[in-house]
């Protein structure tokens, strides 16, 4: 109940600061502890919502004893219920309360990119991306397009986009990986079942402090986007690259309708995967007992195939 008390008052404590005229004027500030009040919001609703389930149960539980055998038969058929409502309110309360080095996360990238199949890779990278956009939106989580590259047939050789909220990590982080389908492509002739790969990979988006850039260390490249977006888009040179000199990561930007808009997503991107790489070499160093727990986490493994014949989703991870 003690820690319970403390998350209580640093929620009133940070309500305080947000009614503040003056600390509403730093944005940033003001974004992250909204955000921090928000998450805290929510542990007290979970904390609430089960005490109080909990207290019902004890109640029904009082009946089911008593001599009044119609009460008693209600109250054993109420305890089921409650009892189930009550493991998933501990499930959630728990996923709030131990978020560990994922609470500080609130942005996340997405990388879908078409690998081995062709024009069927790339159809399915397609699929992939509008499941992913499909359920953010009934998430309503905030999804913005930062790049993307297409075949002549519509499928999708590449597509990085951001989802800004601080659940998506969570929901969406196990989804890194080599995402197979086995089917029968539209641009098959004789109906033979192929076989083909897309990647994902889902960064958390790099804070400041995090990963620290020297701007001599950056070549920065400006270009016409060939993306849509309009004749600003697409006559004046919007679309950014920048091209990390240390490490040769490259990176591009041109979905927005400024420069200035391309060069803040571009960096935000360097920033990320120079993190996200960061953090895969101190993983190898744990590599042996990271395997026997999980695999590797490489994003080479194969995690999940698709076999539309057999109308059938097998993850690999968990067999």
């Amino acid at each position: 109940m003690t820690d319970f008390a403390e998350i209580k008052k640093e929620k009133e404590e940070l309500e305080q600061k947000l009614s503040d005229p003056q600390f509403v004027r730093d944005i940033q500030k003001y974004k992250d502890t909204a955000a921090r009040t928000a998450k805290l919001e929510k542990i007290i609703l979970a904390r609430e919502s089960l005490e109080k389930t909990e207290k019902e149960i004890e109640e029904l539980r009082v009946l089911e004893r008593g001599k009044d055998q119609e009460l008693a038969d209600m109250a054993a058929g109420e305890i089921p219920r409650l009892e189930k409502e009550k493991r998933e309110l501990e499930k959630t309360f728990k996923k709030l309360t131990n978020a560990g080095s994922d609470e500080s996360i609130v942005k996340i990238i997405m990388e879908i990119r078409a690998g081995a199949g062709g024009d069927e890779a790339s159809l399915f990278a397609q699929e992939l991306f509008q499941m992913y956009i499909k359920y953010a939106e009934s998430q309503k989580w905030h999804v913005e397009l930062i790049d993307e590259s297409r075949n002549t047939l519509g499928g999708l050789k590449e597509a990085v986009f951001e989802i800004d909220n601080e659940d998506a990590y969570q929901n969406l982080k196990y989804e890194s990986g080599v995402h197979r389908v086995q089917r029968v492509p539209a641009t098959e002739k004789i109906g033979r079942i192929h076989t083909s790969t897309v990647s994902v990979a889902v960064l958390p988006v790099a804070k400041d402090v995090e990963i620290e850039i020297r701007p001599e260390d950056i070549d920065i490249d400006f270009f016409r986007s060939s993306g849509p977006g309009g004749q600003n888009v697409n006559k004046v040179e919007t679309a950014v690259r920048l091209t990390h000199i240390p490490t040769g990561v490259v990176v591009t930007s041109q979905h927005g309708r400024s420069q200035a808009k391309n060069r803040e997503h571009a960096m935000t991107l360097l920033k990320t995967r120079l993190l996200d790489s960061r953090k895969q070499k101190e993983a190898a160093s744990r590599a042996e007992e990271r395997k026997e727990q999980i695999g590797t986490g490489d994003r080479s493994e194969k995690i999940r195939t698709y076999n539309f014949p057999q109308d059938r989703i097998t993850d690999h991870r968990i067999k």
